[in-house]
Order: structure tokens, then sequence, then C-alpha cells
């Protein structure tokens, strides 16, 4: 159904907290991603790594970010949804601990790929789980919110970082307990982590998967918290009603066509969706962005300040599509977005490819030192 009937009493305040618990694991998404922006300068240091050890150090996360999203979706369609978010959460908590009391480049990059295991299965279970377990006329906005915790997440990684380098002087200073400023900028996560373990107690299963595994009866309390017992049974037999025709769980051979015998035409949109979005060169600002100002004439502090700005920009740009995604609609919406960053990557990309050496280091005029920071800002 698109809309609640007259006999539906959705207990909102119950959705919004289940929604809000699921996207603390965005938020984590975010803030793993960009705590490294920070941390540059202090792993090089620490590790003795040149340009390409550091470089590795922080795109490993992506090697376990490709895993934990690649296998997330089958293990939750076997041991659901909330459970994965739970172990996804321990992962988070392994991981902050791990990165920032590392000694080697070995211990460092196996700690941050148990974090990208955390952030892939949270990039897919979080969603899946407020999409399953909302209402259908508040599930694209709810849905929409998983994109302003990862911002979010992005944003206070950003400002944690600053206000640590800034108090202690520099990322590599010594900030607390004889420890650099760039370790305790990967300890803040355990804040975090730790409420959305905590959180995660509070929250039922997905009742789609319940359904979906034969608990009907578990199934049936989650959606009477939902919407009441006078339509729990109905939102109850929908769900069943729209899953395969044998009603077995969710597999991959769902995703083919059987009558062509191919992928289905909307897996390759998803598909080509996902990858063109990660292909748009926004992870170069948000893991290097703090390299990225220094190496044209930024002190780190202004770096690391920048960066707060470029994630306060896409909060508002969150809350802007928030406004506009269920008026306008997701493709004129996506279409804009697209053209836009085009313009503003090719602004980035001429601005730098102006920048002159200056003792060794890239150094870019005022004009055009402006110029690359509207551009990123508005491409965030």
């Amino acid at each position: 159904m698109d809309n609640t009937s007259s006999s539906e009493k959705v207990k909102h305040g119950f959705v919004i907290m289940i929604s809000c618990v699921a996207t603390i694991g965005g938020f984590l998404f975010g803030f793993d991603s960009g705590v490294i922006n920070g941390t540059v300068d202090g792993l090089q240091q620490a590790f003795n790594s040149d340009s390409v050890g550091t470089g590795f150090n922080v795109a490993s996360m992506l090697l376990g970010c490709a895993a934990g999203a690649f296998f997330a979706g089958r293990l939750a369609d076997v041991y659901g949804r909330r459970s994965l978010l739970i172990v996804a959460a321990i992962l988070f908590l392994i991981s902050a601990w791990g990165s920032g009391i590392a000694q080697s480049s070995g211990e460092f990059v196996f700690y941050r790929v148990i974090g990208g295991l955390a952030v892939g299965a949270a990039s897919v279970m979080a969603p899946a789980y407020i999409s399953e377990a909302a209402p259908a006329e508040y599930r694209g906005r709810l849905t929409t919110i998983q994109q302003i915790a990862i911002i979010s997440g992005l944003f206070f990684a950003f400002l944690s970082n600053y206000f640590l380098a800034d108090v202690a002087g520099a990322s590599t200073a010594e900030f607390w307990m004889g420890y650099q400023a760039w370790r305790w900028m990967f300890w803040i996560e355990l804040v975090p982590a730790g409420i959305f373990f905590l959180a995660l107690m509070l929250v039922p299963e997905s009742p789609r998967y319940l359904v979906a595994s034969g608990e009907n009866n578990a199934a049936l309390a989650v959606l009477t918290r939902i919407y009441g017992s006078a339509v729990a049974q109905r939102k109850a037999d929908e769900i069943y009603a729209s899953l395969a025709e044998d009603h077995h769980r969710p597999r991959l051979s769902d995703l083919l066509d059987s009558s062509a015998g191919k992928l289905r035409k909307v897996v390759w949109v998803g598909i080509g969706l996902a990858s063109f979005q990660q292909l748009v060169g926004i992870n170069v600002v948000f893991y290097y962005g703090a390299v990225l100002w220094q190496a044209v004439g930024f002190s780190e502090s202004d770096a690391l300040l920048i960066n707060v700005i470029s994630g306060a920009v896409s909060i508002a740009a969150c809350f802007i599509t928030i406004a506009l995604v269920d008026k306008v609609g997701r493709k004129p919406i996506l279409l804009v977005g697209s053209i836009g960053m085009a313009m503003t990557l090719s602004l980035m990309a001429y601005a730098f490819s102006t920048a002159s050496q200056v003792d060794g280091h890239l150094k870019l005029s005022d004009n055009m030192g402006l110029l690359a920071l509207l551009a990123a800002n508005r491409k965030a």
C-alpha cells in the first residue's frame, strides 16, 4: 500500500527510534571512512612508510568494505539483519581500538580491513533494515536519512580530527597519556560504536526477515509494535505475498530473469549507479583532503578546517535533497547532481593543473586556490 489507511495507526515514535538506531551504522560508515583523512601524516611518521605504503594503509579499509558488502546480504538472509548489524558494531569497536594502538603497518592494515568489513556490512544492512521495518509512506525519507547519517559521520570525523590536531598542536604531536593525536582520532570512534552496539539491543529483527524465515509469531509481534494489533496480521500477509512464488528466502538466483536467463535490467541499473557513484572522485577529498590542501600551500590546521566545511556543506545538500526527493523525484535529482559533479570536477582539475612548484611543493595562486576550494565544496 502506498498510503496509510485510516484504520492504520502507525506508532511513529517506535518507527523513528528503530530507524535512528539503524542509521548509527551509517554514521559509523562515514566516520570510519573520514577519520583516516587527518591521520595520514601520523601513519607515515609512525610506520616510516613511503607514499605507496601510506597509500595502501589509507586504502586498506576498502578491501574489507568490498568483502563486507558482498557477503553481508547473504549472511543477513541466514542470520538476520539485526544480527549482522550487531556483528558490524563489534567490528567497528575492534577496528577503532586496533587502528589507534597499531605499532606496524601490517597490524594497522589488519585492523582497518576489519573496519572495512563493518563499513561494508553497515552500508548494506542499515538501509535494508530501515526499508523493511518502516511503513511504505515513510520509507523513502527514512532511507534517505541514512545518507545524512553517513555525511554526518564524515563531518564529525573531520571535526574531531580538527580539534584534536588543534589542541595537540599537530596530528603527529603527543595529545594525552603519551599517545599522538592521530591515534586518538581513531579512538574517538569507540564512543558511537559503543552506542550503536547497546542501542541494537533495544530494536527488533526485521519483520520481513522473520516472515521469510517462517517465524510468523515473532513477525506479528514486531508488526504489532509498528502498526498496532488491528492491521498487523494484514501487514504480515502482505509481506508473505510479496515474497517469491515459493516463498523461499532471498537468493542470488532471484536476480535472474527466468524467461531470458540473464540478469534483470534493474540489477544492471543498480550496479551502474553504485559503481559510478564511487568513481566521481569525492573519495579523494574524503580520504586525502588534508594532504590535498596541504600540498597546495594550506597549513595542516587550515586543511583540516576545510574538511569540516566540506562535511557541513554535504549535510546541507542532503537536507535539500530530502525536501525535494518526494516532490521532484529521484531521477531528476540524480541528473542534476551528475551534471554538477562533472562541472565541479572539471573546475578542480583545471585549478590544480595551474599549480606551480615552490621548493618541491605545489602552490596554487590565491584565485586558483579559491576556485579549487569552491569547486570541492560544491561537489561535496
